[in-house]
């Protein structure tokens, strides 16, 4: 089981670059940004892990910025949207995004998505809480057509478009992972149905531990035709619990996601040294 870690990138936090230099220099597999456009502040939205909202919320820098930044001084590590509200943003805009980033890269994006919990925040870029998923699912399939035809067009419901011409085209074939992120069943279902992986939050208020639900959807999977090997589990907010973490390596989880703070370098290294010493427990 790799590990990687994630932090929503601000003006006071630890910068993407330094961030990134220093987990490839620890053994990390991957680094994961955020994303949210903006937080109105008229919300009757509930914040999914419950009580206040933090303020990072609202003053996390793009994701595709700060990743381009980490891409430029690191060779290995990967790069993810963790996750990426393509609800809000445009789909022939965000494929060329995604194709940019994998090439300066050199095919090391993660591309992790979701449909999103603020209602309000997506509603200021036109889109209904009601249809977010239908409106993702089209908006990602139309992504992936641009991705890998040469004259790709799409014609849905929600999104549709003419045959086009749209370069560069990813590094990575047929494209960069699309990792689907949200709760069991559901988002495990978007997942199988149009995704190259699952990120299930670690711990909700609805569960005690995501990972119980694996074995359902291994069958969900196995009944929809998926090949598993083309499906990984990425599991969110994993804790410095290197038996929890054995545990989630020997159920077949692939990768575990830390949740680090917004913080400087001087209170971030030292949670990372501590780290590095479990991922090199975890690998033996």
């Amino acid at each position: 089981m790799q590990i990687g870690a994630a932090m929503f990138f601000t003006d006071y936090s630890m910068s993407p670059a330094a961030l990134a230099q220093a987990l490839e220099a620890r053994g990390f597999e991957s680094m994961w940004a955020p994303e949210h456009s903006h937080i109105p502040l008229a919300r009757n939205s509930p914040f999914p892990s419950g009580g206040e909202l933090p303020k990072q919320y609202s003053q996390v820098m793009d994701p595709f910025v700060t990743l381009s930044a980490a891409s430029a001084v690191t060779s290995t590590i990967k790069l993810g949207t963790g996750v990426c509200l393509v609800i809000q943003r445009d789909p022939i805009q965000t494929a060329k995004l995604v194709a940019s980033l994998d090439q300066v890269s050199a095919g090391r994006f993660l591309f992790g998505v979701g449909g999103g919990w603020n209602a309000e925040e997506m509603a200021d870029h036109g889109t209904e809480f009601k249809t977010r998923f239908k409106l993702m699912r089209e908006r990602i399939e139309a992504m992936q057509a641009i991705w890998t035809e040469d004259q790709p067009e799409y014609h849905g419901d929600m999104v549709d478009f003419p045959p086009m011409t749209s370069w560069p085209k990813p590094v990575q074939k047929p494209h960069p992972p699309v990792i689907v992120g949200g709760m069991f069943p559901h988002a495990a279902r978007r997942a199988i149905r149009y995704g190259n992986g699952w990120i299930p939050h670690s711990r909700r208020p609805q569960y005690e531990d995501v990972t119980d639900y694996l074995p359902q959807f291994r069958q969900m999977a196995a009944e929809a035709g998926r090949d598993l090997a083309q499906l990984p589990v990425t599991v969110w907010g994993v804790p410095p619990d290197l038996d929890r973490l054995k545990r989630h390596r020997d159920q077949g989880v692939a990768r575990g996601v830390v949740q680090l703070a917004a913080d400087s370098a001087d209170n971030t290294l030292p949670i990372l040294d501590r780290w590095a010493g479990l991922i090199r427990s975890l690998a033996n």
